[in-house]
């Protein structure tokens, strides 16, 4: 197997000449780096890295090899950890597996021969690694897009909820500084889809706040819970899904999950909580001051920082072009600016959604059928350039 551009190996030791003989030793076959001391290996793996594999030695003065692992996982989550000592304690094995999570653990000395399969084994499962990942990647995305372009067509209202949810979230989520912001944002993106089994009635009076009758709440409360389960046989969507399903109750704190995943999920639920409430006093004519302070007084545990953030919320500046266009006219890239609503007064798109190939069709049927003008107001949106700022990307 020829090493390829991708496939930087990358040896840690604090002895010099312990790094130039696996060089000597290998280089032939791989693409050997080395580093002197964790403390430089760390800082050679953020600017020269991503590499496919680093090997540690155990003993170093500055972090062991444990730590350094754990440290190389956090930051390079993708590098496959090998752990290279002549310390082979059970507990410096356990320490390294459990902690450094290594993919394999020799001792010294170690042949060329062990060390030459061992590495090439390293590169081969950070190849599966990441071609899983890109497999899960392409499959999580997919399905996002179908779940979102069905819930835009079968549940306008919620889908035009969902995107504001989203955008709630993303910066709520960026004042806080929270990492992994996409599950929090996919986590408001679906956090409707439960809603595709409601009647437009109820929708509708849901949305506008006013009074459901028992068996439209009885519906209405359980739609989180049906969007968790739909979503919870996606792999990779199990927390989102989790945080969709207790997003309209108190949350557990008993569960089976590692604690810093739970913490997310609860975070991730909470504040669907709080965004979804907060969406309801906007949509019943409060401010944002108004409505954040409400939300304030009546969740006192949760970070006031959330609130803060709901408060300073700004709707986005674009430069619009808008135009009407006819049903043959219509591309992607746009969206509407309208709500598009048949001659009996049911909404069958909602403004602000994105043109795609499937609302195209949808309209175009409506209209075929008489339902619906052969006409409507769209957007062309771009960021407005700033005259004395520049706007940074997420």
């Amino acid at each position: 197997m020829p090493p390829s551009v991708q496939d930087k190996i990358l040896f840690v030791d604090d002895e010099p000449h312990v790094l130039q003989g696996y060089q000597r030793l290998l280089h032939e076959d791989f693409r050997v780096d080395v580093a002197v001391g964790a403390k430089g290996a760390l800082i050679k793996i953020k600017t020269s890295g991503p590499y496919a594999v680093v090997v540690s030695d155990m003993n170093m003065p500055e972090m062991n090899g444990v730590e350094f692992l754990s440290e190389v996982r956090r930051i390079s989550p993708d590098t496959i950890r090998v752990m290279l000592t002549g310390y082979a304690a059970l507990k410096t094995a356990m320490d390294a597996v459990n902690e450094g999570n290594v993919f394999r653990f020799l001792t010294k000395p170690c042949s060329k021969e062990i060390l030459a399969r061992t590495l090439t084994a390293s590169l081969v499962q950070r190849r599966l690694v990441l071609a899983e990942k890109e497999l899960l990647e392409k499959t999580l995305k997919a399905s996002i897009r179908v779940f979102t372009e069905v819930l835009s067509l079968v549940n306008p209202a919620a889908f035009s909820r969902a995107m504001r949810l989203r955008r709630y979230m993303s910066h709520v989520v960026t004042r806080l500084g929270l990492g992994g912001p996409w599950k929090f944002e996919v986590a408001a993106m679906m956090s409707q889809l439960g809603c595709v089994v409601l009647d437009s009635e109820t929708i509708d009076a849901a949305y506008s706040g006013r009074q459901l009758t028992p068996s439209q709440q009885a519906r209405y409360d359980a739609h989180p819970e049906i969007g968790g389960q739909l979503l919870a046989s996606i792999p990779r969507m199990e927390p989102i899904a989790w945080m969709i399903g207790h997003q309209n109750h108190p949350v557990p704190v008993d569960s089976d999950i590692a604690d810093r995943e739970m913490a997310d999920m609860r975070m991730g639920a909470e504040m669907l909580r709080i965004t979804v409430a907060f969406d309801q006093q906007l949509r019943k004519g409060l401010s944002r001051t108004e409505a954040a302070s409400k939300l304030a007084r009546q969740h006192k545990d949760l970070d006031p920082k959330i609130f803060f953030a709901l408060v300073e919320l700004e709707p986005e500046k674009y430069e619009t072009d808008v135009r009407t266009c006819t049903m043959d006219e219509l591309s992607e890239g746009m969206f509407l600016d309208q709500d598009v609503i048949t001659d009996d007064g049911a909404l069958i798109a909602a403004q602000g959604q994105e043109i795609t190939p499937t609302l195209i069709l949808k309209l175009k049927s409506f209209h075929e059928r008489n339902a619906i003008d052969g006409t409507v107001k769209v957007t062309l949106p771009r960021i407005a350039e700033a005259s004395s700022t520049s706007a940074g990307s997420a």
